[in-house]
């Protein structure tokens, strides 16, 4: 029944898709009415161009859930009923039950999270707290279903400290600190035509691919049976917004977008137990943080706005830049600079009155600042690209280089 029950997911997944595809657009005037809507910085004309339609699919895929919930539930053997009696059998999977309606709640809670922060402008410290709180929930029921905190250590350091290492709440913190990351992370990358989605698409590509090689080798089969049936929805209803958030954009995602990407992400791979693998695919938006951290944590100066700024009579991408005397740096903003303009990876000129222009600390504009300026769809495709590329690092990190560290 197992193959049904995927079968199933998959048209299901496949219907989503095509009510996204139809009720975005059906939207887009009444979101502009409700006064959501924005213009696009990197064009010429400055359209008004509807914000946070990510809300929409986020709705779908809901919906798409809800439907799909009575599937593996009816159709699974150890949860069918009593054909007789029509009472639950004693082996109804009661655990997985759980799990599948608590994730919808964490995803759930996210998107109106999510949607409040489009309409209200939340500040950053409550977009560090919200995504903690909906994840309580998901670490209640992975405490009551498994209470795992082991980790099995690689084998150069066994000795030290033996095979396996038990970690305790600190396993807790490190799985809310996921959640939180991957809500914001692909919010940080972001600003240009399809980069959040895009970025989703290859992420949620990866996470399936990583699934079904797993399954063929037998490994963890119930989790990653999860996470297909959340993983397939996400894709399909994610690529129907791709559609029409691609350059030229016809719409905006907003946070609202971002936060149910994370969200999904983070459940998956926590309640699929395969976080550590999940941080694997997040290599871009790990290096666009880490990258970032000057400016995030105010070592040094932060614009509000950080996109790429627009030349309307080339109509290319050029770095943007920030403005500060050099003496509104700290210690650690010094040492930081300084290993950036060692090594490269920032532009910094240095003006007769002790003023500093540097360009912003994004994946985005670090591009280019190799490539010089690139056209908006350009900038995209190279990120894009970079994304697929990390996916396939990331593949070959967790099988073939795994192997010299861990027990196959």
């Amino acid at each position: 029944m197992t193959y049904l029950t995927m079968i199933l997911n998959g048209l299901i997944s496949a219907g989503a898709y095509i009510m996204a595809i139809r009720i975005i657009p059906r939207f887009r005037e009444m979101f502009i009415k409700a006064n959501l809507f924005g213009k696009d910085l990197c064009k010429r004309d400055q359209n008004k161009i509807p914000e946070s339609l990510g809300v929409l699919v986020g709705c779908v895929f809901l919906v798409a859930m809800f439907l799909f919930i009575p599937v593996p539930f009816t159709l699974e053997e150890a949860a069918a009923m009593d054909a007789k009696t029509g009472s639950k059998p004693v082996t109804f999977p009661h655990e997985e039950f759980v799990e599948l309606i608590v994730a919808l709640l964490s995803i759930c809670c996210m998107i109106l999270l999510g949607f409040a922060d489009d309409v209200l402008d939340l500040r950053w410290r409550h977009k560090l707290l919200l995504p903690t709180i909906a994840t309580l929930p998901l670490l209640m029921v992975y405490y009551v279903n498994y209470n795992s905190t082991t980790i099995i250590m690689p084998r150069f350091v066994r000795g030290l400290v033996g095979y396996s290492l038990d970690i305790g709440i600190l396993y807790y913190i490190y799985m809310g600190m996921l959640a939180v990351f991957c809500t914001n992370a692909i919010n940080i990358l972001a600003g240009i035509n399809g980069l959040e989605v895009g970025q989703s698409l290859v992420i949620a590509a990866s996470i399936l691919i990583f699934n079904a090689v797993e399954l063929c080798l037998g490994h963890q089969v119930a989790g990653h049976k999860f996470s297909i049936y959340l993983m397939l929805p996400f894709f399909a209803v994610t690529l129907a917004l791709w559609k029409y958030n691609k350059y030229p954009s016809q719409v905006f995602v907003g946070d609202t977008f971002c936060y149910f990407a994370g969200m999904t992400f983070a459940v998956v791979g926590i309640l699929g137990h395969f976080s550590k693998t999940l941080i694997l695919f997040f290599l871009p938006q790990i290096i666009n943080f880490l990258y970032s951290i000057p400016q995030l944590f105010k070592f040094v100066p932060c614009p509000r706005h950080r996109l790429p700024k627009y030349d309307a009579q080339t109509d290319l991408l050029h770095i943007s830049t920030t403005e500060f005397h050099k003496n509104e740096l700290n210690i650690l903003g010094k040492i930081m600079v300084t290993i950036l303009k060692t090594l490269k990876l920032i532009t910094w000129q240095e003006l007769a009155d002790g003023r500093v222009i540097t360009n912003n600390f994004t994946l985005i504009n670090f591009v280019l600042v190799i490539f010089g300026p690139v056209h908006e769809k350009v900038v995209t495709q190279m990120l894009m690209s970079i994304q697929v590329a990390c996916s396939i690092v990331a593949f070959m990190i967790r099988y073939p280089l795994a192997n010299f560290f861990y027990d196959t």
